[in-house]
């Protein structure tokens, strides 16, 4: 009997040690470089080096954490105000956190703050647990609208991304969660942009050195374990264009971030490039019928048009019904500004709304335009304001692009235009 036992502790023993390996052979491992750079405008892939590559995301995680927290803010499950309370094991998550106890309770707004900046662990397992009961409950929901988004590779296994070798993305999957939660949740992306964040009397710094040193740049989120090396998203602006890049596996904090601005420099340049070789997108024009005495006929018409947003998806079609009004046309009042393209129309009318804010006077006369655009992929809402000047609408893009609101001159044609009716939600 004793032998038996003796046997069955060597197993155990042996089982506890190539768990043992298997952990500290994953949390070991060198990490691989990957990187990923989009036009957040026109989709455009910029540039891509093992951008499908699966690869750990570390606190990249927390865009995907911050996601959730929005959208439950959007459907009045919480507001900035909800106090979440602090579990034994969220007190106990490692650095880097904020040190909350047991027992403790904190705000939504300060549990976002926490995260854009410091990166607290143990704050993310709060709100993972407040909003789903349990933090593995949570990267459940987390990896199930991961999926929605269009991110195929990526899989949570934590609120985090602590370490745990089944959690992986890609580039191009956070490139992908980067567009969206800026285009779902606008009213609350601004949050990225916090420099310092203050909480019982300790202030922390945001770990993203790029915000303040390069210009436009208005976030996202940094990530580092080491598996995983040291991991950037970025969020830029710069002279009316708007660009997303993701890197994977820097060897330093310092020269990821090189290497980070060394991509944008060349993103922008090689985006430049191709708006100079590419006919922009029209402005909906439908061809009226006309009867046989001439007459315009007032029936609906169904406008198809190609949208330059799609070069890798394909053709996009927008359907739209149009009462054809003949109304007087003014060469000089044809263009407008496109102020960015979202997944539901309410962020498309936030968006107008955040541009005649800052543009004020500057659009007097101009008529705003929600445009339904249907894709492979699924269906967008493209923020149009027109009947601007050529002029008008490339000075309106210069002052946005100071406040980092995208925007892009959209020229249209003299004639009739389509009067857009969306289609519904």
């Amino acid at each position: 009997m004793a032998d038996c036992a003796t046997r069955r502790a060597f197993k155990v023993f042996c089982a506890l040690t190539v768990g043992l390996m298997v952990w500290l052979s994953a949390g070991s491992a060198e990490a691989r470089y990957a990187s990923f750079v989009m036009d957040a405008d026109s989709l455009d892939v910029l540039y891509a080096k093992n951008a499908d590559t699966r690869n750990y995301p570390a606190s990249l995680t927390k865009i995907m954490t911050l996601y959730m927290l929005f959208d439950a803010m959007e459907h009045g499950k919480v507001t900035l105000e909800t106090k979440m309370k602090v579990s034994k094991r969220a007190a106990g998550q490692p650095q880097t956190n904020i040190g909350l106890r047991y027992g403790d309770r904190i705000s939504v707004k300060d549990a976002i703050l926490a995260l854009v900046t410091r990166s607290a662990n143990d704050v993310a397992t709060v709100i993972g647990e407040h909003l789903e009961k349990s933090e593995v409950n949570f990267a459940v929901a987390m990896t199930k609208r991961a999926r929605e988004l269009g991110m195929t590779k990526t899989s949570f296994r934590n609120a985090s991304g602590l370490p745990n070798r089944r959690q992986k993305s890609t580039a191009r999957d956070m490139a992908k969660l980067g567009l969206r939660i800026q285009r779902d949740f606008p009213q609350y992306y601004h949050f990225f942009q916090t420099k310092k964040f203050t909480y019982n009397g300790r202030t922390y710094g945001n770990h993203n050195n790029l915000l303040g040193r390069y210009t436009g740049t208005d976030g996202i989120k940094t990530g580092y374990t080491r598996a995983s090396g040291f991991n950037l998203v970025s969020s830029v602006h710069q002279n009316g264009r708007h660009l997303i890049a993701v890197v994977f596996g820097g060897r330093t904090a310092k020269s990821r971030d090189r290497h980070m601005i060394s991509l944008l420099n060349r993103g922008f340049k090689k985006a430049e490039l191709i708006a100079r070789n590419r006919s922009p997108a029209p402005i909906p024009v439908a061809r009226p019928a006309f009867d046989d005495k001439g007459t315009i006929q007032l029936a609906a018409a169904q406008t198809v048009i190609s949208d330059t947003a799609a070069l890798q998806a394909g053709t996009d079609t927008l359907q739209t019904e149009a009462s054809l009004q003949p109304t007087p046309s003014s060469s000089d009042r044809d263009w407008g500004i496109q102020v960015g393209a979202y997944s539901s129309k309410g962020p498309a009318e936030a968006m107008i709304g955040t541009a005649r804010t800052y543009l004020k006077a500057a659009l007097k006369g101009s008529i705003d335009s929600v445009e339904r655009v249907t894709r492979d992929h699924g269906t967008v809402y493209r923020s149009r304001i027109t009947g601007l000047s050529e002029a008008g609408a490339r000075n309106a893009c210069a002052l946005l692009a100071r406040k980092h609101v995208p925007c892009v001159p959209v020229p249209g044609s003299e004639g009739l235009e389509v009067a857009t009716i969306p289609a519904g939600d």
